[in-house]
């Protein structure tokens, strides 16, 4: 994969905001649901970018290689929570959206789980996974974890 652009450099100011608003948001709920919806998001949207990125930092918080295995099956697999389910739900309905307004039943699922706070606090971790993937996606873009991990 090429780099088409580099939107940091293109437009620093714009992209230091959209950093710290994601940065924000993904501080907002529990650390290990967040990467479970950035890893679902990004195998929606095939970004390989952020399905590299997001594995190895959930990983690096706790997750285990079964959970990460299994995400793309998490219907089937027992070894998530109500909660969770809830939040892969939901976030496969926002990233899907395109497909048809078939979200009653996750969001049913979501207000189950998620007060009114948390169900905005989700929504908006959805949309910024989502706004990172067709960046990475549109312009090319691939982080290297280890000379980023040893960088920081």
């Amino acid at each position: 994969m090429t780099t088409k652009l580099d939107p940091f450099a293109a437009a620093p100011s714009l992209m230091k905001t959209w950093m710290g608003t994601s940065l924000a948001v993904a501080g907002s709920l529990e650390a290990s649901l967040v990467e479970l919806v950035k890893i679902r998001a990004s195998q929606i949207n095939a970004c390989a970018n952020c399905i590299n990125m997001h594995t190895v930092e959930a990983r690096a918080k706790g997750e285990t290689e079964q959970r990460i295995y299994l995400l793309s099956a998490w219907r089937e697999a027992p070894c998530y929570t109500d909660r969770e389910r809830a939040a892969l739900g939901w976030t496969e309905a926002l990233t899907r959206l395109s497909e048809g307004h078939t979200h009653e039943t996750a969001y049913d699922a979501l207000k189950a789980e998620f007060s009114e706070e948390e169900q905005v606090k989700l929504t908006l971790m959805i949309n910024v996974i989502n706004g990172w993937n067709r960046l990475a996606v549109g312009f090319g873009l691939w982080l290297d974890m280890a000379p980023a991990k040893a960088a920081a």
